[in-house]
């Protein structure tokens, strides 16, 4: 394997290893998703789960309580329960967002209506509870019960501060901690305590998560204001288009003097855009130097992730999650 693998595609290297389990999470995830008395529910929850995507969280899961020793079956449960989450909340941001394309297909929501998509994710919800409990864990229930309240906290304070001009760095932190990193956190935290491990490793694991998930979230950021569209597969400035205050927006905006925001005012906050303010808006970016600020976080995040790393045992998974950290911000390099 050249170096360039390693750095690349640490997320195949570890499904590769982790291969058995995955398969398992899969066979109970199409197990548990089934209805007997409502068939709509097979049909749209299939038509996201079968649309694949990596499976990060869930295998986040199941590498964290391998590298921590566990050798019991309860991590599939609870790496399913991370993916029923991650699903549900899934179908509500595609309502929420009026959104016509996930993973390269028509949403639920288009192909079936808002109510199917909303009722569904509700079910896959209540779905991901029954498989949390199975362990018998209460502090696992705890910490999975309130991600679920965090990330909806989350996207209750996006839906408040989206396309408000005094919306803050800090606000954008709590809204991306809330919406993405939570669940990211808590996939490899309840890792370490189905393993047993002790609280300065379980917090580690969660350092790690959390971190992982800002990273993550601020380079889409990036990426759709210094992407490249066919590495992607993302439109420079969708996120403009759409009005969103992502954080190479944010800090230009903060920076901005009285003609600049009388801009930012019209584009974003009053939706009032223009041929040539996409461009406009990148050469503001540009000209105050947010888009390497945006990059010098991601990669902070990602040193964060890593240093966490350090104060868990020596294992080719903690290799393999470093790496992890390194590739989710060497598509912005």
């Amino acid at each position: 394997m050249g170096l360039d693998d390693a750095v690349r595609k640490p997320h195949e290297r570890l499904g590769a290893l982790l291969s058995e389990e995955m398969a398992a999470v899969d066979k109970l995830i199409r197990e548990r998703m089934t209805s007997e008395h409502a068939p709509r529910i097979d049909e749209v929850a299939a038509h996201l789960i079968s649309a694949g995507g990596k499976r990060l969280r869930p295998m986040l899961t199941i590498a964290s309580a391998r590298m921590c020793g566990y050798d019991g079956p309860y991590h599939l449960y609870l790496a399913a329960t991370v993916e029923f989450i991650h699903t549900a909340t899934l179908l509500h941001d595609d309502v929420v967002d009026e959104s016509g394309k996930r993973r390269g297909r028509p949403t639920a929501n288009l192909l079936w209506d808002n109510k199917s998509s909303v009722l569904v994710g509700d079910y896959l919800f209540a779905r991901s509870f029954q498989l949390m409990v199975a362990p018998g864990n209460l502090k696992v229930l705890d910490i999975l019960s309130n991600a679920a309240a965090v990330i909806a906290e989350g996207e209750v304070l996006q839906l408040t501060a989206a396309r408000d001009l005094k919306t803050t760095e800090e606000i954008y932190f709590k809204v991306i901690r809330g919406k993405t990193a939570a669940l990211f956190a808590a996939a490899t935290e309840v890792g370490g305590v189905i393993a047993g491990m002790d609280d300065e490793k379980v917090r580690a694991l969660h350092t790690y998560g959390d971190a992982l998930g800002v990273s993550f979230q601020i380079v889409d950021d990036l990426l759709d204001v210094a992407g490249d569209t066919a590495a992607t597969g993302k439109n420079v400035g969708d996120d403009f288009r759409e009005r969103k205050l992502t954080l190479p927006i944010i800090k230009a905006i903060d920076k901005a003097d009285e003609e600049e925001r009388a801009f930012w005012l019209r584009t974003i906050e009053k939706g009032d855009q223009r041929d040539g303010d996409l461009e406009h808006a990148l050469a503001l970016m540009d000209k105050h130097g947010t888009i390497d600020a945006t990059r010098a976080a991601a990669l902070d995040w990602s040193a964060r992730a890593k240093e966490a790393l350090t104060h868990l045992p020596e294992h080719e998974i903690r290799d393999m999650l470093t790496d992890l950290a390194d590739y989710v911000v060497a598509r912005i390099n």
